[in-house]
């Protein structure tokens, strides 16, 4: 059997919606699992092209092949023994890694689709896209990423059960990521945001996000002074001094620019920007909203499949 799924890039917090907005680009990661009919081995059972394939494992210590391993065996225990020494998994990335662009998100929302429907096909239920939702939520921490990776759009998502809600972004049809050549690690990034805040700060910033849904769906003009944001973007300033003064330098010249995710890629509402204003070093991907979240791209059994590689 090989079944390929697709998943989208994402974009978080969209200036003041930390935690809790996420917008899904049409920048996609292709996954590709094959259940072979004997073992496979497993310290070679995955291939990988594109973003990281120098520095990703190949065994089964690769994120996906386990998450795809741990949902097999709490979900569908009675066939996961049987399938998981047949797999073989071809990984082509296209998301940037540790960009703020939710590759680890796509990753986790693919592997845990992809489980779904290998239990599918041995005649369980197929997980449900709220089923999905809140095991990738599980893994990731917090649902800002999972949830577009899972449905696509723009959605606002709250934790503890992970929920989410799709709000249509009709006055923006493409973005534009800048994307370093540096990386950032999350955790880094999270870990110089203080504790607390002000409560002006907070009430700021809770009303520049319900700003931010009227710029999405009614009236785009807004977007600029909607994205502001007093939460967490200037706490890490130190963490990318480069992207902040790139998003201050847009911002200046009225593109509502924003850090994206945990940077230090730099994403903005419009489709279109000066290439003076973008430094050197800076990559420039002009990509639409995707609408639809992961999809099986693909799905044939042993008797129709053809080897790829």
């Amino acid at each position: 059997m090989r079944i390929e799924i697709q998943v989208p890039a994402t974009s978080a917090n969209l200036g003041p919606g930390y935690d809790a907005f996420g917008l899904a680009l049409g920048i996609c990661d292709s996954l590709i699992l094959t259940i072979h009919d004997d073992p496979v081995d497993a310290g070679s059972c995955v291939s990988v092209t594109g973003e990281s394939a120098e520095t990703l494992p190949t065994d089964r210590s690769h994120l996906i092949m386990r998450v795809i391993g741990d949902v097999l065996g709490a979900e569908y225990p009675h066939i996961a023994g049987d399938v998981v020494g047949r797999m073989s998994l071809e990984c082509v990335n296209r998301i940037p890694h540790s960009r703020g662009l939710g590759s680890s998100a796509a990753a986790i929302v693919g592997a845990i689709a992809l489980a779904g429907e290998v239990g599918a096909s041995a005649g369980s239920r197929r997980l449900s896209r709220q089923r999905v939702l809140e095991l990738a939520s599980e893994l990731e921490g917090h649902p800002d990423n999972a949830a577009p990776a899972v449905y696509g759009g723009l959605t606002i998502a709250l934790g503890n059960p992970a929920r989410s809600w799709q709000i249509p972004a009709q006055t923006v049809g493409e973005v534009t990521v800048l994307v370093p050549d540096v990386r950032l690690d999350t955790d880094i990034a999270r870990s110089v945001i203080p504790a607390a805040i002000e409560h002006e700060v907070a009430a700021e910033n809770s009303a520049r996000a319900a700003l931010l849904v009227h710029g999405f769906v009614t009236d785009g003009s807004v977007l600029l002074e909607a994205t502001a944001d007093r939460l967490h973007q200037e706490y890490r300033q130190d963490a990318y001094p480069d992207s902040m003064a790139l998003v201050d330098a847009l911002r200046t010249n009225g593109l509502p620019a924003v850090i994206s995710g945990a940077g230090p890629s730099v994403l903005v509402l419009e489709g279109s920007v000066p290439p003076s204003l973008v430094p050197d070093a800076v990559t420039t991907i002009r990509t639409s909203i995707d609408l639809g979240g992961y999809r099986v791209s693909e799905k044939k059994s042993a008797s129709d499949s053809h080897d790829r590689r």
